[in-house]
């Protein structure tokens, strides 16, 4: 059982910044490939970024790229994602997942991930 808590987000005016932080439990949190996602009203949950259990592969959407920035710190079961010069169209409930497919290349959908934490807000005034 993993269980998988974030915090960090708020609403931010357009250019701002925010860093959202998962908080994961679980002895092998350094084995998963960690991601996140987001899901804004009336639309599917999305791909955000991705980072693989090491640390040394990142993956972002295309829109994201160049703004947000996914960082993990195995030694505190914890995943970040520094999200910068946003956009009113960032605005969404943002979640953290684990994958528990130890070894596994990084998915990109939203089904490919086994724990998911319960999301946060992030509002972005224009």
């Amino acid at each position: 059982q993993v269980q998988l808590v974030e915090s960090g987000g708020g609403l931010v005016q357009a250019g701002g910044s925010l860093r959202l932080s998962c908080a994961a439990s679980g002895r092998t949190f350094s084995r998963y490939n960690m991601g996140w996602f987001r899901q804004a009203p009336g639309k599917e949950r999305e791909f955000v970024a991705a980072i693989r259990w090491s640390g040394g592969n990142t993956y972002y959407e295309d829109s994201v790229k160049g703004r947000f920035t996914i960082s993990r710190d195995n030694a505190k079961n914890t995943v970040y994602l520094q999200m910068d010069s946003l956009k009113p169209e960032d605005t969404a409930v943002y979640y953290c997942a684990a994958d528990l497919r130890i070894g596994f290349t990084i998915s990109y959908d939203w089904a490919g991930y086994d724990y998911w934490g319960q999301g946060t807000q992030v509002t972005v005034s224009s």
